[in-house]
């Protein structure tokens, strides 16, 4: 199933709890203009998107559907922490 960046941005918004209005702030964009995105009226630029990408811990490439796995940034974690988090994705993918 191929998921549009208009559903995307709409799903992983929902997901964190953000209304439009909180998004369009955080963005400094209007309501409308995230209103236009998640209808698929119109696409965010280049700079908006790599904002989205940092505000919801996901690639560009995942937010236009050209990778649909999904990344998480631990480069703030400590080394133990960072081998703590990859142990859990190996046993969650040993399922």
């Amino acid at each position: 199933m191929i998921i549009s960046i208009s559903e995307r941005i709409k799903e992983l918004r929902e997901k964190q709890n953000i209304t439009q209005s909180s998004l369009a702030k955080k963005l400094n964009i209007t309501r409308s203009a995230v209103n236009a995105w998640e209808m698929g009226i119109s696409i965010p630029n280049v700079e908006k998107l790599v904002e989205l990408s940092s505000l919801f811990n996901v690639s560009v490439d995942y937010l236009l559907g050209v990778n649909s796995s999904f990344t998480i940034n631990i480069s703030n974690l400590s080394e133990e922490e960072k081998k703590l988090v990859l142990n859990l994705v190996n046993i969650l993918s040993e399922k």
